[in-house]
């Protein structure tokens, strides 16, 4: 099967096109803003790349979260647009799935992004088995979630939240396998593409808590209301 994987979740824009394991073509930036201008030229040479064009597409894979809130609108939709230009099946796939996927190891696997104010997005693993949910959690219970799964052996975390946790907690880890990667791979992305039931796996955002964004309390040109006396 070969799969288009478009990322944009989380600390990279990418697009790869990936065919039974083999990377056909790859285009990848590390940013955090500025997928919107970037992902559509990146995912045109991916595609060329490859050889064979759009058209020898079997489905697209799209990062559905957590993450971004900016950078998920961007990537969900360029893939649905594009899914529905080639009629092809658009499946989402989790972030923190898909971090667990990118690297080798047995045992506990924990998944863990920055989520910022001092929290994470989590969920632990045991032999590639989820534990649990995708939550948000704050550093010291998500830490404790991981050491107490772990039951005395050397855990395996990776993601972007690898840093915080050790700058934190710099004498908690132990002897901790930490993988701080930006991003998931996209041999990683492309497996649970296709593994996927696209009936189930719809590209929809996976939100842990609310936006940091709030909206405004009145209308442009709305008068302000008058200062408590």
């Amino acid at each position: 099967m070969r799969v288009l994987i478009v990322d944009t979740a989380l600390g990279a824009c990418s697009a790869a096109v990936v065919e039974d394991g083999r990377l056909l073509g790859l285009r990848t930036e590390l940013m955090t803003k500025g997928h919107q201008e970037r992902l559509a030229g990146m995912t045109r040479d991916a595609v060329a790349d490859a050889g064979g064009g759009f058209g020898a597409l079997d489905r697209i894979g799209v990062t559905v979260g957590p993450g971004s809130f900016t950078g998920l609108r961007v990537g969900m939709a360029f893939a649905q647009g594009l899914g529905a230009a080639l009629d092809r099946p658009v499946v989402g796939v989790s972030t923190l799935d898909a971090l667990v996927a990118s690297v080798e190891a047995g045992g506990l696997v924990a998944a863990v992004i920055d989520a910022r104010r001092g929290q994470v997005y989590a969920r632990l693993f045991r032999d590639g088995v989820a534990l649990g949910v995708a939550e948000a959690l704050p550093l010291d219970v998500a830490l404790e979630r991981i050491l107490e799964a772990a039951a005395g052996a050397a855990p395996t975390l990776v993601g972007s939240g690898v840093q915080i946790l050790r700058e934190t907690f710099p004498d908690r880890l132990g002897d901790a396998v930490l993988e701080p990667l930006a991003a998931p791979t996209p041999e990683a992305l492309a497996g649970l593409t296709a593994a996927a039931d696209p009936a189930n796996a719809l590209p929809r955002p996976l939100y842990l808590r609310a936006p940091d964004a709030t909206p405004p309390s009145r209308l442009p040109g709305q008068p302000r209301p008058p200062a408590a006396s």
